[in-house]
């Protein structure tokens, strides 16, 4: 007769339970019944963000003030999903938030992006101090920054690697705080906790792809036209900023999220 055990268990409704079984099963079913009890302790994202003092002192001092600005908009910390829009000639940054059985999104704050450096246009290499232009994500948090917090954004994306000509095109863009910056978006160590905890807490609800659309400015017909004329020697520029308007214009019609999507030569396609 093969080695067996018996082996017992509380189910849980609190009925004892025995089942026989072979000894690497039953090792198994040990290892399995264990996740199964700790899976509800398993350590949350936000939790993982609190391990950090800088995180622990942006929710002690803003946590009051986004739930708040939250809960007048008819959402909360639990069930949040946000979109970033940042506008490069204005300096502002817009924060829009849904639920995620919304459809649409609302915008809730808006930040004052206190530091440029660059010109309008795309970055396209590493060192020539651009601020990227196009349709990214938000691709890691830094608790620890050397500007206080920061959100990275995945510059360079498909469409910018297409459009490339330089062996390096750069990267390590951020939000963060402080007021200076190289080719990112600062909005200064106080507003920068308010922003990474609406980030953090939309992560936590499960959102794992928080949109960063940057813009070269307001790209509303009348802008589109004062740019085109200021900048009409760099027809390739403005080719670009057409492509980017286009995408302006249906968020703007949609307030939702876009699909976005690179063709052979880095211009954005739109669904």
């Amino acid at each position: 007769m093969r080695n067996v055990c018996l082996f017992l268990y509380i189910d849980r409704q609190g009925l004892g339970r025995t089942v026989m079984t072979r000894p690497g099963i039953l090792m198994l079913l040990v290892a399995a019944l264990l996740v199964a009890a700790g899976g509800n302790a398993q350590s949350t994202f936000l939790d993982n963000q609190k391990k950090y003092a800088r995180v622990r002192s942006a929710i002690e001092e803003k946590n009051s003030i986004v739930t708040e600005r939250l809960t007048k908009n008819g959402l909360n910390v639990s069930d949040l999903h946000i979109l970033i829009v940042a506008y490069k000639n204005e300096g502002i940054l817009e924060l829009y938030a849904k639920s995620r059985a919304e459809k649409t999104c609302r915008p809730i704050q808006t930040y004052r992006i206190v530091a440029k450096s660059g010109t309008l246009g795309p970055k396209s290499k590493q060192g020539d101090f651009q601020v990227p232009e196009g349709f990214y994500r938000i691709d890691r948090f830094n608790p620890a920054s050397q500007f206080y917090l920061s959100l990275g954004i995945n510059y360079p994306n498909s469409a910018d690697r297409r459009r490339s000509h330089a062996g390096k095109p750069g990267g390590d863009i951020f939000i963060h705080g402080a007021s200076v910056t190289i080719g990112c978006l600062p909005i200064t160590d106080d507003k920068i906790k308010e922003l990474y905890l609406y980030a953090v807490y939309a992560r936590n609800s499960g959102q794992t792809t928080i949109p960063v659309y940057i813009f070269p400015f307001v790209m509303n017909d009348a802008n589109m036209s004062a740019f085109e004329r200021r900048y009409a020697a760099n027809p390739s520029l403005i080719a670009f900023w057409r492509n980017l308007k286009k995408g302006f214009d249906l968020f703007m019609a949609k307030k939702a999220p876009l699909a976005v999507t690179p063709d052979a030569n880095g211009q954005y396609i739109y669904r």
